[in-house]
């Protein structure tokens, strides 16, 4: 008879939520005082085939995951939206111009998601759940949004990230999915894990803090939340982050560390994290939580 490995105690078998935010290199945020969005049809755009190479790690790893995805990028590549659909993976949306919520009116917001989530649908051909806002953008500033969110329709909100930062972050709220009793009924809230140390939230939720830190602080992270909170991870990544041949952009030197340090070690950095944890859509991962 065939023996089966020993398994590994190392690392608890807690399912997390892997969570991928679809947009272009040039959307991100600490662009925008250097690249007018007037000018974005004109760039050369990778999101496609960096977001299709994610598909193929994926599906490599046997891994499923919740792209939400711009609106602006499934208005202009519906068949790539198709296929991430297609391939089992969930759809939510990321907005539909990637402006921060708190420099947006109430109406201006409600117009922004009601335009990205009709265009996804119709992308995916299927029912659009879950919100993320740009950059997190759901901070003291812009709690009002978290109505319209609801009123809307989206049952879920994965757009909070409970540490201190110059451009988001609630540090007051809870670190773990939270019902929310909005106006229009609950809306679940999914914030981006932290680890607690010293009564300090400390990001291990992926994106930069993914590629400007060790590998071994995010494992270490996911791993503590696992096994000693007993709490699932909910961990982010854009398709522009496994990609180092990317225009560069003559922004600042903040933004030039932050954005293109250690794209080269994405890839390989992901493979490990699919290999060592399990993971999958945050719907799912929402539902095991809320059952």
């Amino acid at each position: 008879m065939r023996q089966r490995p020993p398994q590994s105690h190392a690392v608890p078998q807690i399912t997390n939520a892997l969570t991928i935010d679809v947009e272009d290199y040039f959307h991100v945020s600490a662009f925008e005082g250097y690249i007018r969005r007037s000018t974005w049809d004109s760039l050369e755009s990778r999101v496609v085939r960096n977001t299709d190479r994610l598909l193929e790690l994926l599906a490599r790893a046997n891994v499923q995951a919740t792209f939400f995805v711009l609106g602006w990028v499934a208005e202009r590549y519906p068949a790539l939206i198709t296929r991430i659909a297609e391939a089992g993976h969930e759809i939510g949306s990321h907005g539909f111009g990637h402006r921060l919520i708190y420099n947006q009116s109430p109406a201006e917001f409600r117009e922004d998601l009601l335009r990205s989530r009709a265009v996804i649908s119709d992308a995916a051909r299927v029912a659009i759940d879950g919100y993320r806002a740009p950059s997190f953008s759901i901070t003291p500033r812009s709690l009002w949004a978290l109505d319209i969110i609801r009123d809307v329709g989206f049952t879920y909100d994965a757009s909070v990230f409970p540490i201190r930062h110059d451009r988001y972050g609630l540090p007051s709220a809870p670190r773990h999915f939270h019902a929310l009793n909005q106006k229009a009924g609950t809306l679940w809230e999914c914030p981006a894990s932290t680890v607690r140390i010293a009564g300090t939230n400390l990001p291990v939720a992926g994106g930069g803090y993914f590629r400007l830190l060790p590998y071994a602080w995010t494992r270490w992270g996911i791993s503590r939340l696992n096994r000693n909170e007993q709490r699932a991870a909910i961990f982010y990544l854009h398709p522009w982050e496994i990609d180092p041949d990317q225009p560069r952009i003559p922004t600042s030197l903040l933004s030039r560390i932050r954005h293109y340090t250690n794209l080269s070690k994405t890839e390989k950095r992901l493979l490990r994290l699919l290999r060592e944890f399990r993971f999958a859509p945050l719907r799912q991962v929402l539902e095991l939580h809320s059952s």
